[in-house]
């Protein structure tokens, strides 16, 4: 664990004290341009910094995407292990937006890739995919609660193309996406909040959440069209612990810190408000 608390202890007193937030950290090639960096590793290091600035002390979680990162090889991904430094170092939370899934050893080498107590790129947290069967993030379930660390296993995600396999049923009639959240809260039943799931804010998502008390990632805020108030209906038997995602609709404020800042404080009290 870290510092003696559970991932779940650390989440609670973390959405306390800053709100439910999720920031995404996404420099996306347009991004670093209309911020009118270059789109290079160096751009990508004032883009981290300067949301890092902006977001620490403000919010409860931040969310590196992986994949605009490594896009620059070694050199992002050296970016990318100081940023997930800073932030946890200033008790920021990190999500590490990976949506790693793989069987046997492979899984083991990516839980401890993202989870592990001092590799570089530790996070708090971890998006996983569950689609070779849920019983292959196990390497990520056990090193996870070994270490005070949170997962976000997919779900119900907000883009349309995934509703083809997670609405497939099987014989019992049980959709697939279904049987994701079945199986976290079977995992959270031994080991609380460790299976969190990413379920959409842009839709309804046509699950029974009712069995389910862990975090809940729910992306789709501002630039996908989901407000406020569709969290609040979406949503409305399973807000405890609901983290609403956005990136573009904040980033887009920047490069002022200062109003990247304000950006990130207006939308943290709307939800705070909304989802009362």
């Amino acid at each position: 664990m870290t510092d003696g608390q559970t991932w779940g202890e650390r989440l609670r007193e973390a959405v306390a004290r800053r709100g439910r937030l999720c920031v995404g950290i996404d420099p996306h090639p347009e991004l670093l341009r209309s911020w009118d960096l270059p789109v290079s590793a160096e751009g990508l290091e004032t883009f981290a910094e300067i949301c890092v600035e902006a977001f620490v002390g403000e919010v409860a979680l931040i969310k590196p995407q992986v994949a605009f990162f490594e896009a620059y090889g070694s050199e992002g991904y050296a970016v990318l292990e100081r940023t997930i430094s800073v932030l946890r170092e200033a008790g920021t939370l990190v999500v590490a937006d990976a949506k790693r899934g793989d069987i046997g050893s492979t899984m083991a080498a990516y839980a401890q890739t993202w989870l592990g107590r001092d590799t570089p790129l530790a996070a708090d947290a971890l998006t996983v995919s569950p689609y070779l069967g849920f019983g292959s993030l196990e390497p990520a379930v056990s090193l996870a609660a070994q270490n005070g660390r949170g997962l976000f296993v997919l779900a119900r995600t907000s883009n349309p193309e995934g509703s083809g396999v997670q609405e497939a049923r099987s014989t019992a009639g049980v959709s697939v996406a279904q049987s994701v959240v079945d199986e976290s809260a079977a995992v959270n039943a031994g080991e609380p909040d460790i299976a969190g799931l990413v379920v959409g804010a842009t839709r309804g998502h046509g699950l029974d959440l009712s069995k389910f008390s862990g975090p809940i990632l729910a992306p789709g805020l501002g630039a996908q069209g989901a407000t406020v108030a569709d969290l609040a209906e979406i949503f409305h038997d399973s807000r405890e612990l609901l983290l609403p995602n956005t990136s573009r609709g904040v980033l887009k404020a920047g490069p002022d810190v200062g109003s990247l800042r304000d950006a990130a404080l207006k939308v943290r009290d709307e939800i705070e408000v909304g989802l009362a």
